[in-house]
């Protein structure tokens, strides 16, 4: 009953939070904030590991964790306050200061409020505790009274509980939709963007760059199915109406605010693009392709006064910041040597989805998503890799980071079991900014063979590849390797995504019945 007790504690300690975390801000609850702030200090290593197996579904595994050490400790906490009323009690405090002190040191933290949800829960939390405890107390009979059969209040504790699981339930729905109404305005904002057509628009997509082979990517990744990797456990909402871009910062002569009008009012262009994560193993999910629409980070940067280093600009970075603390850093020669970066505002026809950076997010081809692909971005610093290390560098990650040229089998998988005859074997290969120029695969130790390549769009994508292989009974071992438009080879030297990304020759072991 103990346990029970600081079960019913915490449980209420979590829903206060939440409903005053609805009204101050979501990312001020306890739980975002403590997991955020253990997203920070995990090390880049164990991060890597967790997005390899979980996925985009580390993030959800990372808050089940935290809420099943949160049981753990209420549990404990509960059969403390049998004997020790107070001290369960201020245990429960005890990690409302935590909570508080992980929401106040937050990037995007801006004021003390942020500490209230918190607060409240561990206060709710503590004093229930008290009150559930002392029902479990033995009673003390009169003095010229009988013993107590009863021992301790059966009826108030079934009471007490009962009415504090309904109060906490209550609370922790009201939490849930103070959430959800507070980006309503986000979400409308969202719903009546209407793209204007671009001053420059996509050619369109090369009759023969998609190939109708079963098992193999499509051409043009789905918004539901693009990869998503980032430190955020809360997708920010933010309103387009009320968001404002800052560009400052060492070389900038004009200093400029943009709002999401003046960027659509601009010039759009229209572009293919893929992107990659850096944490994509060879063989790995984490690239994906996609039709974007923005303007142009250069011609904007170009107006703020900045030039690149290569034509005399103090600054060789450009430090770009999220709306949830997140910083990352980007050569400025990348952004401004005539790629097509842009700050996208649109994704496959569409505003941009929430979790992929709406309203505005950067867009840069050939450089890996952690040093050039800030979502829900608010603001632009020119700096030099001296003088600042974002997020990724601080915690181990290399400071530039183009994309290396790669190679995946799509189909067959890992482990089929396909027939004697012709199977065909393809998959996609990137080298964005480079361009795909060969495909080679190897059956076992034989030699390489050269796959057709499926029409290419632009160097800035990816190019499927097929190859018609004559499968003979047993186990086989299938390689793939690319070579880029520049002739370098896809490199066989096998590196960890750490610290700019792994390398390799994909293979895939399967059994020809």
């Amino acid at each position: 009953m103990g346990a029970l007790s600081g079960a019913l504690a915490g449980f209420a300690a979590l829903a206060v939070a939440e409903a005053v975390a609805g009204a101050v801000r979501p990312q001020a609850g306890p739980v975002v904030a403590v997991g955020g702030a253990a997203i920070d200090r995990t090390p880049a290593a164990v991060k890597d590991w967790a997005i390899r197996h979980f996925g985009t579904n580390d993030k959800l595994f990372l808050q089940l964790g935290i809420l099943a050490v949160l049981a753990l400790f209420a549990l404990a906490l509960g059969i403390v306050a049998l004997r020790f009323r107070r001290t369960g009690a201020a245990g429960v405090l005890l990690f409302g200061v935590v909570g508080a002190l992980a929401a106040t040191s937050r990037p995007d933290s801006t004021s003390a409020t942020d500490a209230l949800p918190s607060v409240a829960g561990a206060a709710a939390g503590a004093v229930l505790l008290y009150v559930l405890a002392g029902r479990l107390t033995p009673r003390t009979p009169a003095p010229d009274g009988p013993p107590s059969e009863e021992g301790w209040d059966r009826r108030g504790f079934v009471i007490a509980a009962g009415a504090a699981a309904v109060a906490s339930a209550g609370a922790g729905l009201l939490g849930r939709s103070l959430s959800s109404a507070g980006g309503q305005d986000a979400v409308a904002s969202r719903r009546n963007v209407v793209l204007p057509q671009p001053g420059s628009p996509a050619r369109p997509v090369p009759r023969g760059a998609g190939l109708r082979i079963p098992g193999v990517s499509p051409f043009i990744t789905p918004n539901g199915d693009f990869y998503r990797v980032d430190t955020a456990l809360v997708v920010p909402k933010v309103n387009a109406t009320t968001w404002r871009l800052r560009i400052h910062g060492k070389g900038v002569t004009r200093p400029h605010v943009f709002s999401y009008d003046d960027l659509l009012r601009r010039e759009l262009i229209e572009r293919d693009i893929t992107l990659t994560c850096v944490s994509n193993e060879v063989g790995g999910p984490y690239v994906g392709n996609a039709r974007w629409i923005g303007v142009r980070l250069a011609d904007l940067l170009a107006e703020c006064g900045v030039k690149p280093p290569a034509k005399g600009g103090p600054a060789d970075q450009l430090v770009a910041r999220s709306v949830d603390g997140m910083t990352i850093g980007s050569p400025v020669e990348d952004v401004m040597d005539g790629r097509d970066a842009l700050l996208a505002l649109g994704m496959n026809g569409e505003p941009l989805p929430f979790s992929h950076g709406f309203p505005v997010r950067m867009v840069v081809p050939g450089l890996y998503g952690f040093v050039s692909a800030c979502k829900w971005i608010k603001e632009i610093e020119l700096t030099t890799f001296d003088a600042y290390d974002p997020y990724w560098v601080k915690r181990g990650w290399a400071r530039r980071a183009p994309i290396k040229t790669e190679s995946r089998i799509d189909t067959p998988k890992p482990f089929a079991r396909p027939g004697t005859g012709t199977v065909m074997v393809a998959g996609v290969a990137w080298a964005q900014h480079r361009g795909i120029g060969k495909v080679e695969v190897r059956v076992d130790d034989g030699p390489w063979q050269e796959a057709r390549l499926a029409a290419e769009d632009t160097r800035d994508t990816w190019r499927q590849w097929s190859f018609p292989w004559r499968a003979t009974k047993g186990g086989h071992t299938l390689t793939v390797r690319a070579t880029d438009r520049t002739g370098a080879l896809q490199t066989e030297k096998r590196a960890r995504t750490i610290p700019d990304g792994a390398s390799g020759w994909h293979s895939v072991v399967l059994t020809v019945d």
